[in-house]
């Protein structure tokens, strides 16, 4: 394929190519999120603390976040392909080692490794999208891969909870290293060899710009940082509560169950993986209409701030419908998830990696900040003298808090169309 002449995929290829992305993000999004429903087992087992809790999963981030630069540049340099296989490999031996940890240390160690084996899941494919696809249908694949990470995290869910009595959470993580292999044979025989992209020679500039092999041509975007704080908070926030806080949330202050609970997070990734489908659907046609991102999240992100906080008043007077609040507020913080494709956009093909993954990074980072902080906060009220219900619903307004300044920056920042 000569980019100059033919920069896209034929329809054809980009199928088999969305379909072995999806398979190796689909079982990263089951990893990710496999900790909330294991949480009462693992906390049961081991008498993990709230801050043991949010560490554990926090664990996974950071491990994720600490690949994030290196991983931008290798993805420009080398590819999605080589990349994520590479990287894969890293991700099977943190399965087997979840399995075999006989200790909270060598759970926690075990997670950092499946956080580092799985940083490229979404990555890898973001970059070769920037590259294989036009605009309109990298919104689209971008909204279609998170849907299938909400279809992995379903499936963490109720089917992990029914599994649980017949094979235990230690076979099913070694279930996975077998599962994650297999995604590395599709990615193998289906996604393309990376190629050198082209740029106009006569154009000094952008000459300058593609072999300046750091993170520069980033960190100088007014940008990025306009997109930096919703993407730490809002982002990672959403991330942070459906991946872990959630769940406790659902039993402590909803009066849950954990089978109940499990429940709760099957209906929140359902709502979640109609959501991104339903955005795969809409956004090519808004790109086409001129409606860009920054207005999408503009109009819609406040609508999350709301819910929330009508969630933390209400409290345990929600009940039964707790879930489906919850479902609600994840549902009403997808306008931020376009924020990522947009970054990516707004750079040359060949800066895409490292665009996506600097910006992967912010979120990431929200993640653990927001995943630990709230289990600190929890910890910190209930020191106290607070009562269980009280400590968390302090601790995520101050979350909320941060959600809502972020959003302002975000707005102040939208104001200078230089940026």
């Amino acid at each position: 394929m000569n980019p100059t002449t033919n920069p896209f995929l034929a329809r054809r290829h980009i199928f088999g190519v969305f379909l072995a992305f999806a398979a190796a993000y689909f079982l990263s999004a089951l990893i990710r999120a496999i900790t909330a429903t294991l949480s009462p087992t693992l906390t049961q087992e081991l008498a993990l603390s709230a801050q043991d809790l949010g560490l554990l999963a926090g664990g996974y981030f950071l491990g994720f976040a600490a690949t994030q630069l290196p991983l931008g540049k290798w993805l420009d340099k080398h590819g999605p392909k080589k990349v994520l296989l590479a990287f894969l490999v890293v991700a099977v031996l943190g399965c087997i080692a979840f399995a075999l940890a006989q200790s909270f240390m060598g759970l926690w160690l075990a997670r950092v490794l499946c956080g580092v084996g799985v940083s490229a899941c979404l990555m890898a494919p973001l970059t070769g999208y920037r590259r294989w696809m036009a605009p309109g249908a990298q919104l689209r694949a971008n909204s279609w891969m998170l849907m299938t990470g909400s279809l992995g995290m379903l499936s963490s869910t109720l089917p992990v909870q029914w599994l649980m009595p017949i094979m235990g959470w230690r076979a099913i993580f070694a279930g996975l290293a077998v599962l994650v292999a297999l995604s590395m044979v599709m990615i193998y025989v289906l996604v393309p060899v990376w190629e050198k992209a082209e740029t106009d020679p006569q154009d000094p500039q952008l000459k300058a710009i593609e072999t300046e092999e750091g993170y520069g041509p980033i960190w100088r975007s007014a940008y990025f940082w306009q997109m930096a704080p919703i993407g730490f908070f809002c982002y990672g926030g959403l991330l942070a509560l459906q991946t872990l806080w959630a769940a406790p949330w659902m039993t402590v202050v909803g009066g849950y169950s954990p089978l109940d609970a499990a429940t709760g997070l099957f209906a929140i990734n359902l709502a979640m993986l109609l959501t991104f489908w339903a955005w795969g659907l809409v956004t090519p046609r808004l790109a086409k209409r001129g409606i860009l991102p920054n207005q999408i999240i503009a109009w819609g992100q406040p609508i999350s701030f709301v819910v929330l906080a009508w969630i933390i008043v209400s409290g345990p007077q929600l009940g039964d419908n707790t879930a489906w609040a919850l479902s609600l507020f994840c549902i009403s913080s997808t306008f931020v998830s376009l924020a990522q494709p947009a970054v990516g956009m707004a750079f040359p093909s060949h800066l895409a990696g490292r665009a996506l993954s600097a910006y992967n990074l912010v979120i990431f980072g929200g993640v653990f900040v927001v995943q630990w902080g709230i289990g600190l906060g929890i910890d910190l009220f209930k020191s106290f003298g607070w009562p269980p219900v009280l400590a968390f619903q302090a601790a995520f307004s101050v979350f909320g808090l941060c959600a809502v300044t972020s959003y302002v920056y975000f707005q102040l920042a939208n104001r200078d169309n230089s940026a």
